[in-house]
């Protein structure tokens, strides 16, 4: 027969049952509840029939409670800070303030643009859609009017304007 998983005994039955209903995270209330079954002595293929997981996610789920207690538990990947952008700070605001003039060939700023500003600057090829990416996390939008229809006649546009019902 093989062995059961023990919990660790940092907190009894009736305070892991708490922390299990009062849980607001989806996947914190899943480790509680997998952690309170266990501490009740329910072998693990029972738990994950339970929960809705496998047996080996509820022993690990288990072997990190015990390992690290109750800060273990829970979806972690809100914790994850993720990859660090392409350009520093100060990267940043030289490019911000670069923006603020007009481009070294003419035209406006376009992502192929900013992307080649940014490979000049990092020493390194940038793909031209992380240069369209910066421009839209500094907040610029695209400076070019809107598309004209070239058949499309203003008088009788105008027209249409004075008499649609506003």
């Amino acid at each position: 027969m093989p062995k059961r998983l023990s919990i660790r005994p940092y907190l009894v039955v009736e305070a892991l049952e708490q922390r299990y209903r009062t849980a607001k995270d989806p996947a914190a209330r899943s480790h509680w509840q997998m952690v309170w079954l266990l501490a009740q002595g329910l072998p693990s293929e029972p738990v994950a029939a339970v929960t809705g997981y496998t047996a080996n996610w509820v022993r690990t789920i288990a072997q990190r409670d015990n390992q690290h207690g109750p800060t273990a538990l829970g979806d972690r990947r809100h914790r994850h800070p993720g990859s660090a952008g392409l350009l520093s700070a100060a990267q940043r605001a030289a490019l911000a303030s670069a923006l603020d003039r007009p481009p070294p060939d003419g035209g406006l700023w376009t992502g192929p643009k900013v992307a080649a500003w940014m490979a000049a600057t990092l020493g390194r090829p940038v793909h031209p859609q992380r240069g369209w990416e910066m421009r839209q996390h500094l907040g610029l939008r695209p400076k070019v009017p809107r598309p004209r229809h070239a058949k499309a006649d203003p008088a009788v546009q105008a027209a249409f304007k004075k008499s649609s019902p506003m």
